[in-house]
């Protein structure tokens, strides 16, 4: 009996060694990418983990549904609706087209203090949960401590706050109809426009983009950042965990139809069964900047979970020579982005910016 478990682990080293097709490996295992003939191959290059990196952009797809052909899309064709005026700066109430589903909804803001030609970096400020949609990050919706679209653009960013559906001005979105197999993939593609918005903009320098987002705005940044490699600073405050850490391994939260249905309907709220977890998710972020908020009282994201992972995102970074574009802080607070902490995120925004610029 001791020669033949000896035999099976001497098979099991070589077989990893050569490339023998095995059993799928783990998902919180950021060590292996997938070769040919689904071989399961250890990671030992930059190239090796861009193929594991797109390895998770598909089977991400699997659940949400494939990202369009972006380069298909119609004008954004931008109109201004209002116009408000603070000290610091005006926003602007505006739309812009997505995609052939028709316009978002979402706010300008643009600091008043912009010299002629001087362009800013471009902050998207993705709101969370709440009727009020953009007016949350605005200050506006008695929400504390959700204003960072305001707080953002009195630093100097142009922000872009757009209404996730069917809050805000989107209210009453139809889902079933809009041909996408997720209201996460939908999320991504209006995401991505408004991405497009920024860079657009005169005063933006289309190098020095970030996207930041509390719980359902926490987890649309890191969605976004993935497809979109422009987004140079990610922060998502109470915005993720490990599946089996949420609610212990219950996912049904997930499963709204503007979030992912496929988790349900085909997958069974099973979390062993999911082609893709967080760990992937954030990971696949590098090298942009990463900053998550985790609190050690948030009841929907387990901090546990998130510690768990975080030295194996942390490897990631540390393969493009970046260890210092990853941080995490784990506040003594409920599901909430209280004020040193958003002061911490906006610097850690700045600092990555910064030293993209100069890169």
């Amino acid at each position: 009996m001791r020669w033949t478990s000896i035999a099976i682990t001497v098979f099991i080293l070589l077989a990893s060694r050569v490339g023998v097709a095995q059993t799928p490996a783990s998902h919180a295992d950021l060590g292996w990418y997938r070769g040919a003939n689904d071989t399961i191959r250890p990671i030992q290059s930059l190239a090796d983990w861009e193929l594991r990196r797109q390895d998770i952009l598909t089977e991400f797809q699997k659940v949400t549904g494939p990202l369009p052909d972006l380069s298909q899309l119609p004008p954004l064709d931008v109109k201004v609706t209002s116009s408000v005026e603070t000290d610091d700066f005006v926003r602007q109430t505006i739309s812009y087209v997505a995609d052939e589903n028709g316009r978002v909804t979402a706010h300008l803001y643009l600091p008043k203090d912009i010299k002629p030609n001087e362009k800013r970096s471009g902050i998207l400020a993705l709101h969370p949960t709440g009727a009020a949609g953009k007016l949350i990050v605005a200050g506006e919706a008695n929400r504390p401590n959700r204003q960072y679209a305001a707080e953002l653009a009195q630093r100097g960013h142009v922000v872009l706050a757009p209404d996730y559906p069917p809050f805000g001005d989107l209210v009453g979105y139809d889902f079933a109809a809009d041909g996408y197999k997720s209201g996460t993939m939908k999320g991504i593609v209006n995401h991505i426009r408004g991405v497009d918005l920024l860079a657009a903009r005169p005063e933006v320098d289309a190098d020095k983009l970030a996207v930041i987002g509390h719980s359902l705005g926490g987890h649309n940044a890191i969605f976004v950042a993935m497809f979109d490699q422009r987004l140079k600073a990610v922060v998502s405050s109470c915005g993720w965990t490990p599946f089996h850490d949420y609610y212990g391994g219950k996912i049904a939260g997930w499963t709204s139809d503007r979030y992912m249905p496929a988790l349900r309907t085909e997958y069974d709220l099973n979390p062993d069964r999911v082609p893709f977890d967080f760990y992937e998710l954030c990971a696949a972020l590098a090298p942009s900047g990463f900053f998550s908020n985790s609190p050690l009282g948030d009841g929907n994201f387990d901090w546990r979970g998130v510690k768990k992972a975080e030295p194996k995102i942390q490897s990631v970074f540390e393969r493009y020579k970046q260890p210092k574009r990853f941080r995490i802080v784990y506040p003594d607070c409920a599901h909430d982005f209280p004020p040193d902490v958003r002061q911490t995120a906006y610097e850690f925004i700045e600092r990555v910016l910064e030293a993209e610029s100069k890169s």
